[in-house]
């Protein structure tokens, strides 16, 4: 039975959908605002264009909406959990796809192993004042246990979380901006911040970097495509939602702050309090309490993130594991959760060992750490988002159903954005992680070598399991709803000769039976099953045979595969589970088994002469041949 809901939707499988809030509850999240604000707006006033931050805001929020034009004209037509490396592998070859795979799944992996130790080292000091002081990894160590448990579930679980965390995290900083409108009137918003002067003082370049570091997750949308309904409008949706709202939120803080400071004092205050000059003027307006709340929902908006990300790392490792890139074992859904639960196991121990590792190399989590996972996975999907943005054109440039504005223009100036975006981040690479450690500015090289080992590997499945190879980057666009119209009833004279009574047969039968179309059935075996019935002559089925697709993605429409059997059911399960749609249809009142066809010959007029194996002779209007 389906059960439906305001907030996410049940499938006849029991598997959960999720809803547009929820998706854009994942994704904004995962661009965690409040540790965005804090941690980007102190270095992009210091090292980018001082009082014009603002309007680098506004740029690059501008150039990701073109970018989520582009990119959600592509999710409309491709969905699958895969997201760059589908859209990637479909437009510029699967080698450049699985390359692209390997840099997604290792960005992702990194921005969550970076907020494990980001989380640690804020929770302590924010719990500091307090007087408690316990070592940063014992937080972490709570954050992967909180997140493990989270992502071993369902991402609308997730999702319930991420939302109440998300409000409170716009909240403290609407709050914020209230407060300082109140007191300062129009000086809260300095026409300085957008003139001309201001907006090229300094470094715009700069500051357009840590502008779109600020959105870095906000792409994730895609990632939950086939965990919703309709994914063809659900995903473009999110991801409009969730860039509007974080631009709108991005400007008017930023704008906010700087008129807090003093537009001809925000550079010193930003460069002498750094990672307090967000908090300090919380304080200053908002007093002690505001203070207080904010400092624990900068832990809260990290938490969050960090459980964005790892559903996000998953659900690429799912991917990736399905299609055989990875160990197959990766691409199985829990049996009861319906999430990738193998995939969020391996997310989990990774954030664990590096967090261990860390803490017994007693490393500074601040310093060495943060930044260098952060950067590294940063820089790699700023990388794939251009990538993305040129993936759309060329998947558009030949297809008669391209839309100028939308698969052309709005996706070229993506492109363009994010290539100078990812050119300025890596000349600028030490001022983004805020480290002159040597090793943590050379951990960027890593990013070509998993491109290149990508790459490699598809081009040796091509040689060497073509069959693999051919499966890669499989994608679907869901059915979408159909419009309910009044149809007048049709009355079919003609009779046809349906043959086979296998999954197809049954398909057909099933239909045709419902439209009221006349026809006599025929199957030479003794019953149902076709090629799934080891006993069927001619079947090249075999004992230890089992199907090579999950359950949850294959199936009679309507029909789905019983609870208890396994992800991949063996031949026996899937011969009494088409048995048991034809009991539940009726179908077998239909068919005549043990009867073949051993004759058809085309007639004058369309019409076809069927010669029974019992030697009846009989005229149709047509031949189905279902085998």
């Amino acid at each position: 039975m389906t059960r439906t809901s305001s907030s996410g939707t049940q499938t006849a499988a029991g598997r959960r959908t999720l809803s547009t809030g929820r998706v854009v509850f994942l994704v904004i999240s995962a661009a965690a605002p409040m540790a965005a604000m804090v941690g980007n707006i102190p270095l992009a006033i210091v090292h980018g264009n001082g009082a014009g931050l603002p309007a680098a805001y506004l740029i690059a929020s501008l150039m990701l909406l073109c970018f989520s034009v582009g990119y959600a004209a592509l999710s409309r037509r491709v969905v699958n959990t895969g997201a760059f490396y589908t859209y990637i592998a479909r437009a510029l070859g699967k080698p450049a796809g699985v390359g692209s795979a390997y840099v997604a799944v290792s960005s992702y992996a990194a921005i969550t192993i970076g907020l494990v130790g980001g989380f640690g080292y804020f929770t302590r000091l924010v719990l500091l004042d307090s007087g408690i002081d316990l070592p940063w990894y014992v937080y972490s160590a709570i954050a992967i246990a909180v997140v493990a448990a989270l992502g071993y579930r369902s991402a609308d679980l997730s999702a319930k979380v991420l939302g109440a965390l998300m409000v409170a995290e716009f909240g403290i900083l609407i709050v914020f901006d209230l407060l300082v409108a109140g007191d300062k009137g129009g000086a809260a918003l300095p026409s300085a911040s957008f003139s001309g002067s201001e907006v090229t003082s300094g470094s715009l370049g700069i500051a357009m970097m840590f502008a779109f570091l600020s959105f870095v997750g906000f792409e994730s949308a895609a990632l939950y495509g086939e965990e919703t309904k309709e994914p063809e409008h659900t995903v473009p949706k999110a991801t409009y939602i969730a860039v509007a709202s974080i631009g709108v939120f991005y400007v008017l803080t930023s704008w906010i702050v700087v008129g807090a400071a003093g537009a001809d004092r925000a550079v010193a205050l930003a460069g002498e309090q750094q990672g307090n000059f967000v908090f300090e003027l919380i304080r200053q307006y908002g007093g002690v309490a505001l203070y207080d709340l904010a400092a624990v929902l900068l832990c809260t908006s990290m938490l969050a993130g960090l459980l964005a990300l790892h559903n996000a790392s998953s659900r690429y490792l799912f991917a990736l594991g399905r299609e055989g890139v990875l160990p197959r074992r990766l691409g199985h859904y829990h049996p009861h959760h319906f999430s990738p639960h193998v995939a969020s196991l391996v997310v989990t121990a990774l954030s664990a060992v590096a967090a261990l590792g860390a803490a017994a190399a007693g490393g500074d989590p601040y310093m060495v750490f943060v930044p260098a996972f952060m950067g590294v996975g940063t820089l790699g999907i700023i990388a794939l988002q251009a990538a993305a943005s040129l993936a759309v054109v060329v998947f558009f440039a030949k297809r008669d159903d391209r839309d100028l504005w939308r698969c052309v223009i709005a996706p070229a100036i993506g492109f363009l954005g994010l290539t100078g975006a990812f050119v300025m981040a890596t000349v600028n690479y030490p001022t983004l992680t805020g480290s002159t450690n040597t090793v943590v500015n050379t951990v960027p090289v890593v990013l070509p070598v998993l491109a290149a080992v990508g790459v490699v590997l598809a081009l040796v499945l091509r040689r060497r399991r073509p069959a693999t190879y051919a499966a890669l980057a499989q994608s679907k666009v869901r059915a979408r709803r159909r419009t309910t119209t009044t149809q007048p009833k049709v009355t079919y004279t003609r009779r046809y000769c349906l043959v086979g009574a296998g999954p197809s047969g049954l398909v057909m039968a099933r239909a045709m039976i419902a439209e009221g179309v006349p026809f006599d059935w025929f199957e030479r075996h003794t019953d149902v099953g076709g090629v799934w019935d080891l006993d069927n002559p001619g079947s090249p089925m075999y004992e230890s045979a089992h199907f090579i697709s999950s359950k949850y993605t294959s199936g009679f429409l309507g029909f789905p595969m019983p609870d208890e059997y396994p992800d991949y059911p063996s031949w026996e399960q899937i011969r009494d589970y088409i048995r048991s749609f034809a009991r539940t249809y009726g179908l077998y009142d239909h068919v005549t088994l043990g009867v073949s066809v051993d004759r058809a010959e085309p007639l004058p007029g369309d019409r076809w002469q069927v010669t029974l194996s019992t030697g009846e002779t009989r005229i149709y209007d047509g031949l189905i041949a279902a085998p």
